[in-house]
């Protein structure tokens, strides 16, 4: 098995041969900043289709983390097209960070749709670094399909504890590795270092529900699921939300 594993990472490799030469004269990571908003916002569109009641089900008590004031203040990591803005509850302030400005004309289009929310602003930082964001200034912190591509998911959530008020949460929903056991997680080993390049730093072996059982979070509750999703090899997926 492990032969077979090597032979076709090989040979994944070799087909992806122009990728890694791109990769090589520092032309790649320019290439998939400008081309990846494009790529995301025709996929969410197919994810919220496909995971719309599991998302309905995450958010469903977003609300009840309000502050005294029962105004909810909701700090969105990795925001990506905005894809999540129809699923918060009305009235709740949103402030987004994501690293890649180019993001930003797709999450306008986003937040012009969702005239439900209050918008606060979008900062251009990686989740890693957040320090536009006060202590302990936010009520929820969502992350979706985000911690699969940071390059320090423990970083990002000691980021989240910080910004967090005491007793604030953090929601989260992320496709994760397979099985050991199972022929999704051989695919997943084969296709993931070129997986890595072509979808912008995307892990498809990342085991993220390790990293948050040891984030420090006083409550977790994590599920395992297999999403209804058109690509197996991303429908192992976690989700669901911690408390500070």
């Amino acid at each position: 098995m492990e032969l077979a594993l090597s032979v076709l990472q090989l040979a994944v490799r070799i087909l992806a041969l122009p990728v890694y030469v791109l990769h090589f004269l520092g032309l790649w990571s320019w290439i998939c900043k400008k081309w990846f908003p494009h790529f995301l916002s025709r996929f969410t569109v197919m994810y919220n289709e496909q995971m719309a009641g599991r998302k309905r089900e995450l958010f469903s008590n977003l609300q009840e983390f309000a502050g005294p004031s029962g105004k909810l203040s909701l700090l969105e990591v990795g925001c990506g097209t905005g894809a999540n803005f129809k699923f918060y509850p009305s009235g709740c302030t949103v402030t987004c960070v994501d690293p890649n400005p180019n993001f930003e004309k797709f999450l306008f289009k986003s937040i012009a749709e969702s005239r439900h929310l209050q918008f606060e602003r979008f900062v251009v930082a990686a989740g890693e670094d957040m320090h536009q964001v006060a202590d302990g200034s936010v009520d929820v912190v969502v992350c979706t399909l985000v911690l699969c591509s940071v390059e320090s998911p423990e970083q990002i959530l000691r980021e989240v504890l910080r910004v967090l008020r005491p007793g604030g949460a953090f929601y989260f929903m992320e496709h994760v590795a397979a099985d050991r056991s199972t022929w999704n997680y051989f695919w997943q080993q084969v296709l993931d270092p070129v997986w890595y390049l072509v979808f912008d730093g995307c892990n498809l072996t990342r085991k993220s529900w390790k990293v948050l059982e040891q984030a420090g979070f006083s409550k977790l509750k994590l599920q395992h699921i297999q999403a209804p999703l058109s690509w197996a090899l991303v429908r192992p997926h976690i989700y669901g939300h911690a408390v500070k």
